[in-house]
């Protein structure tokens, strides 16, 4: 509400509201990063114990995550885009749920 009122009725508020939906992408980004660097603190063991092609799956399904998110804008704008953003996101997650589960299997 308060960003409606900004671009309403401040003097270029389109820039000011542009600045604010950044300024909240990146807190955003930031906190997913804290997130991840803060769970692969605390599964070092859990890593490293996985084989090098597992551990290659893994980081490459997460960096592949990274790349559709900062590409996200350029594939919704077409269809195609979009359904492949979905499908290479399903991938991704399919693969690191995976190999979470298989590590974590006695």
């Amino acid at each position: 509400m308060l960003l409606a009122l900004l671009v309403a009725f401040a003097p270029a508020g389109g820039n000011a509201a542009d600045a604010v939906l950044t300024a909240i992408t990146m807190g955003f980004l930031a906190a997913i990063a804290w997130t991840v660097f803060v769970l692969s603190r605390q599964n070092q063991l859990t890593l490293a114990s996985l084989s090098d092609g597992r551990r290659a799956i893994l980081y490459g399904a997460i960096g592949l995550i990274v790349l559709l998110i900062a590409g996200s804008g350029k594939l919704f704008s077409s269809g195609g885009g979009t359904l492949a953003w979905i499908l290479l996101l399903g991938v991704s997650i399919a693969a690191i749920w995976r190999i979470w589960m298989e590590a974590n299997t006695y």
